[in-house]
């Protein structure tokens, strides 16, 4: 008599997945069995484990992460809250906090906020419906709304690029005001006398800098109102050079310019150089951030490098501690920021 032909997994023939149970079979072990040994569990014998990861090596087995947190109750999605995904800085970030959560069984999810309180509201109902393992968002700036959403979900949490004492809010970053202090003390060391603030998007982070800028003219008794130019418009290249065209038209005798990003201060190089305009000798110009091809500029641009890496890297291992129940020995992480200096100041 034939043997009888062995009939698919019913599973696996409507969906096209191979699931445990075809790897169980092919291992020739029970499914409880399979799913301890591909989860790594102790107890498990070495002979079984290796059986398990062959076959699902050969039948290219994927597991559900659906169906593991729902076994598990423990999800392994950490949605991650950005503004751009077209600004390097947030790139570098995203990339540490990856790098930090993969080889721990997390996956980041990344959502774009366009710097806009109301889109990130809206990724935070949707991220937080499916109960994530944790949650990283940047800076502080949102609606009431999604203050409510974070507290009442019981989801761990940690803040980016921002710093607070507030009491049980967990945040890495560095000061935003102290660097555009630092960066406004250095043009006066120089010799600098009227200090133009020139800044785009005018996001939180932009206007902590612009405080800072402040501040240190204010100290010195040389603050003017007028020599700020900020525009709403995104941050680019292009902006920088229209902005830098527009300050040396409408505020004659600015001797140094403070751009709030490396972009625009790229750009403001660049237009000099259209203008023929020697740089620092009659007017320099800073960045901010430290972004790739700013040490390539003609002249190379002074500018303050700020710890991106280091902030997604210390923000994701805060949060692992969290999530595994643990109490960060603080709160508040401050990994400060350096003074770059360079030939265009």
């Amino acid at each position: 008599m034939n043997k009888p032909e062995t009939k698919p997994d019913a599973k696996r023939r409507s969906s096209g997945r191979i699931t445990l149970s075809d790897v169980a079979k092919a291992a020739e072990v029970s499914p409880i069995t399979a799913s301890r040994a591909l989860r790594g569990e102790r107890g498990v014998a070495q002979e079984l484990v290796q059986r398990v990861k062959a076959a699902a090596e050969q039948l290219g087995y994927v597991p559900d992460p659906a169906a593991r947190a729902l076994a598990s109750q423990r999800s392994v999605q950490v949605p991650v809250l950005v503004p751009l995904l077209s600004n390097a800085l947030f790139v570098d970030v995203l990339e540490a906090v990856h790098r930090t959560l993969f080889p721990q069984g997390y996956q980041a999810l990344i959502g774009v906020t366009h710097y806009d309180p109301q889109e990130e509201e809206q990724l935070l109902r949707t991220y937080l419906a499916h109960r994530p393992a944790g949650l990283l968002v940047t800076g502080f700036d949102r609606t009431e709304a999604s203050r409510h959403l974070i507290a009442a979900s019981g989801v761990p949490c940690v803040h980016l690029m921002e710093m607070t004492s507030a009491p049980g809010v967990f945040c890495v970053g560095f000061s935003q005001q102290d660097a555009g202090h630092s960066m406004t003390a250095h043009l006066l060391a120089r010799g600098y006398q009227k200090i133009a603030f020139v800044a785009a998007q005018l996001d939180p982070r932009t206007m902590q800098r612009a405080e800072g800028y402040r501040r240190c003219l204010r100290d010195a008794g040389l603050y003017e109102p007028k020599l700020e130019l900020l525009s709403p418009q995104p941050s680019s290249m292009r902006l920088g050079g229209e902005l830098l065209e527009e300050l040396l038209r409408t505020r004659p005798g600015v001797d140094a310019v403070f751009f709030c990003n490396d972009d625009l201060a790229q750009g403001g190089l660049l237009a000099a150089q259209r203008l023929g305009l020697s740089v620092p000798g009659q007017v320099a110009i800073a960045g901010f951030n430290d972004l790739a091809g700013s040490d390539q500029m003609l002249p190379p641009l002074t500018t303050v490098r700020t710890p991106r890496a280091a902030v997604g890297e210390a923000s994701a291992r805060m949060l692992l501690a969290l999530m595994r129940g643990e109490v960060p020995e603080h709160n508040s992480v401050n990994l400060g920021f350096e003074l770059t200096v360079r030939e265009s100041t």
